[in-house]
């Protein structure tokens, strides 16, 4: 499950000339080596503490967008390209963001469904978010 959803991010990002940020758990790294296809070595950096990292980004002038379902989110269809250096926050699956993560975010990005799930994969969902915010849809 791990390799799938981080090599379809990983290709997500060489395609919109971003870099993957992930967190140094041992299953991370066997997931990027055996779900990266990219035949170029691919832009990945490896954060140690991710909401210590988050909170000193956002501190240095970048913007943070959750993908996440909350009350101020903005609909995927309105929101506009990247203008500055912008961090996509990706939460699990079925428990979304973790809480403490929740307070760097500037602001949620919210994906409309119309079907009986609650959402998206999470290698699908921060494609369509990255796609948009290169201003490549």
């Amino acid at each position: 499950m791990h390799q799938a959803n981080l090599g379809t991010l990983l290709r997500t990002c060489d395609a919109v000339g971003a870099c993957l940020a992930v967190p140094p758990w041992r299953w991370v790294d066997e997931a990027l080596a055996r779900g990266n296809t990219l035949r170029q070595p691919s832009c990945v950096h490896r954060v140690g503490d991710p909401v210590r990292w988050l909170a000193a980004e956002r501190a240095s002038g970048a913007q943070v967008l959750g993908v996440e379902l909350t009350d101020e989110a903005v609909r995927l269809a309105d929101l506009p390209m990247a203008r500055r250096r912008t961090i996509v926050v990706l939460g699990h699956e079925a428990t979304g963001i973790p809480a403490e993560a929740l307070d760097s975010l500037d602001a949620a990005v919210e994906i409309p469904m119309v079907g009986t799930g609650l959402s998206l994969n999470v290698a699908v969902a921060g494609s369509l978010v990255l796609y948009k915010l290169a201003g490549l849809t």
